[in-house]
């Protein structure tokens, strides 16, 4: 028996920085956002030699050893694999350790701004799910998966990447003061989707980065009510609220207007959101066809998104394949997080 999961990466649209604890806990945040026809992938195969093998195929990281009751996770190397595990024993098993072997995979680069990170949490909490049967509602799953990273792992970030993946589709996420979270599902037409599909396209540099840094100086330009800082937040939780109307009534013009300002704003939130180098890559795609650009995730590098009239998409992506990165297409996931049961065949 085999355990299969995928959980469909996200483009942050809008309001990206407002589901950070240091805003939303006193301003309340909302984001836009929506999952695309990107995954992680998870496998487990059960085992009982009490030994677990774990081969991530996305950052060429494996491990291979006795089943154990809880991980080191001192030792960063798969810190999101056994986080996941950790916890799945603790809370779900009764401290007893479980025998498998893992692999996981992902369809972007690690670091390249679409949720990579959170995604995989999410796939590696859905396949344990459906091995063991725990039964765990969608906002379950969103908030176990955000307090491993957050809580139990002590990485930065916010809240959207989690619930975008196990909820899946275009989505108006609400966060509130309180700490909860509000996930809005919104029914887009047909002709606005395929619309932003012919109108937007995705840059990979082919330069991660980490997101720690910048969010760790946006929460401390927030606690310090860094006057700048918070007018930009304000600014990018209003863009959310502009862009949602924008899609729902189907008016993409102004999609790529209130893109523009969110971009703005976002630069305005920490001093190294943008960098000379990104600020080249998006003059050159403005120049060749491009109407709007916006950072995918915290900033720094990762994934372009552009928007464009479909009249020049073509000239844009050409433009870009002479680039050193690659240029992926905009196809928008209707799912969320999926799991299913492969029962192999012997001859």
């Amino acid at each position: 028996m085999e355990i299969r999961s995928r959980a469909p990466l996200r483009i942050g649209v809008a309001g990206g920085g407002t589901d950070l604890p240091s805003y939303y806990k006193e301003y309340g945040g909302a984001v836009f956002n929506a999952t695309i026809g990107m995954y992680a992938y998870c496998t487990i195969v059960p085992t009982d030699d009490d030994r677990i093998v774990i081969i991530a195929h996305d950052n060429n990281n494996s491990y291979d050893g006795p089943s154990v009751p809880r991980f080191d996770i001192e030792d960063e190397n798969l810190i999101l694999h056994k986080g996941v595990y950790n916890r799945i024993v603790r809370d779900y098993n009764g401290g007893k350790p479980l025998s498998f072997i893992m692999s996981t995979s992902n369809d972007a680069p690690v670091g390249s701004g679409l949720g990579t990170s959170s995604t995989m949490v999410v796939a590696i909490l859905e396949a344990f799910d459906k091995w063991l049967g725990l039964g765990l509602d969608s906002y379950e799953k969103a908030y176990l998966a955000y307090d491993i990273e957050r809580h139990d792992l002590k990485l930065s970030g916010g809240k959207q990447d989690q619930y975008s993946a196990v909820f899946g589709g275009f989505n108006m996420m609400e966060f509130k003061p309180s700490g909860e979270t509000i996930v809005n599902p919104l029914r887009v037409s047909g002709s606005a989707i395929n619309e932003l599909e012919c109108s937007l396209v995705l840059y990979y540099s082919g330069k991660s980065r980490s997101s720690a840094q910048i969010i760790n100086e946006q929460i401390k330009n927030a606690q310090n009510k860094n006057k700048s800082t918070l007018e930009a937040m304000h600014e990018l939780k209003q863009s959310a609220e502009d862009i949602k109307d924008s899609i729902l009534v189907g008016d993409i013009s102004r999609f790529a207007e209130i893109l523009r300002r969110s971009w703005e704003n976002k630069k305005k939130t920490s001093a190294i959101v943008s960098n000379k180098e990104l600020e080249n890559t998006i003059n050159y795609a403005m120049s060749n066809g491009a109407e709007a650009v916006k950072v995918s995730g915290a900033g720094g590098g990762g994934f372009l998104m552009l928007y464009c009239n479909p009249f020049n998409r073509q000239k844009l992506i050409d433009a870009l394949n002479m680039l050193n990165g690659k240029v992926y297409p905009v196809k928008f996931s209707k799912t969320g997080a999926e799991s299913w049961i492969v029962n192999k065949k012997v001859n």
